[in-house]
């Protein structure tokens, strides 16, 4: 019988790629999510009944118990943005992380892949820099021979980084900025997955890897190469930090008084995290030590942003039709 993987948040933006890869190498995916109706799409991603999707909260252990049980390996996706709540940067970076990795323990499963982020640190300037780093080091109490991943800001089909700016970009003549200074060395979510595949089936050595793209460049030079692939000008404003830290401000009481009804557009802690460059650490392990070609951003932003662009799936016929002569 093949290998059995269970994926915390298999069924998220980065999960759904590592299940799919892995369900590729012929391993049974179990994909542990919160609501598994809302997962069939991943059964699609290998033969019948070998990608299934399984309700698990990993805020509670017998369901975390359950998901693990006969598993090889795992992997560990999950991952907010909540302050605060029943699904708090402690309760899902921290408590989570340490849960799963210490039922792995007792479960018996053989490798662990812990998803962490780029700039986590005990000492970061975010309360979700510190909860990741907190996180890690949780892991490692329970399965010191874990891989860990720090990925850099992740693009793909299903972000929300790009897909969020150019919808501002196809809606308004303004973009504004918090921290558009600031580095980033955005990274393909499939590579990403392609590391985590590695982890899982253990041909990536135990310890860290810090994941980051081709190209470092600052979030002002992001959003121009965006405005580039949807064919749009726009003025790009950059905002100063304490302007965006009241902003986040208001935004989080707004939340609060809500109940969480009302969307927050940025948290003052993401102002905080903008605060400081996200890019690979020199020296770090990374892409190079794992066999890994990272792929660029220009081979990959056009295929899924095109639909922002004015004309949408037509621009380029557009632009072509313009070169021709009468």
């Amino acid at each position: 019988m093949a290998k059995l993987v269970t994926i915390f948040g298999g069924a998220g933006f980065l999960g759904r790629y590592v299940a799919r890869r892995l369900a590729k190498e012929g391993w049974r995916v179990r994909v542990a999510v919160r609501r598994p109706d809302e997962a069939g799409f991943v059964r699609t991603y290998g033969h019948t009944g070998q990608v299934v999707p399984w309700a698990c909260n990993i805020r509670d252990d017998d369901s975390v118990r359950a998901a693990l049980r006969g598993a090889e390996a795992a992997v560990n996706c999950v991952g907010t943005f909540d302050r605060k709540g029943r699904n708090s940067f402690q309760s899902i970076h921290v408590d989570g992380a340490a849960r799963i990795a210490r039922i792995c323990l007792e479960e018996g499963v053989r490798r662990m892949v812990h998803v962490s982020a780029l700039g986590a640190s005990t000492d970061g300037a975010s309360e979700y820099a510190r909860s990741k780093a907190e996180g890690e080091a949780a892991v490692l109490r329970s399965m010191p021979h874990a891989v860990i991943l720090r990925p850099s800001i992740l693009f793909g089909q299903e972000d929300s980084f790009f897909n969020r700016f150019a919808t501002m970009a196809s809606r308004g003549p303004v973009l504004p900025l918090i921290g558009a200074g600031t580095r980033f060395q955005p990274v393909w979510v499939d590579d990403v997955a392609a590391a985590a595949a590695l982890g899982a089936t253990g041909r990536a050595a135990p310890g860290l890897y810090e994941l980051g793209g081709p190209e470092v460049m600052t979030f002002r030079e992001l959003m121009d190469r965006m405005l580039h692939v949807v064919r749009r000008r726009r003025l790009v404003v950059g905002l100063p930090f304490w302007l965006g830290g009241l902003m986040g401000s208001v935004f989080d009481a707004g939340r609060t008084l809500s109940g969480g009804l009302m969307p927050s557009p940025v948290t003052r802690d993401q102002v905080e995290s903008l605060r400081t460059d996200n890019v690979v650490s020199l020296g770090a392990r990374g892409f190079e030590d794992l066999g890994i070609k990272p792929t660029d951003m220009d081979g990959v932003l056009p295929d899924y942003l095109w639909r922002f662009r004015p004309s949408g799936q037509y621009s380029t016929i557009k632009e072509s039709a313009r070169n021709l002569r009468s």
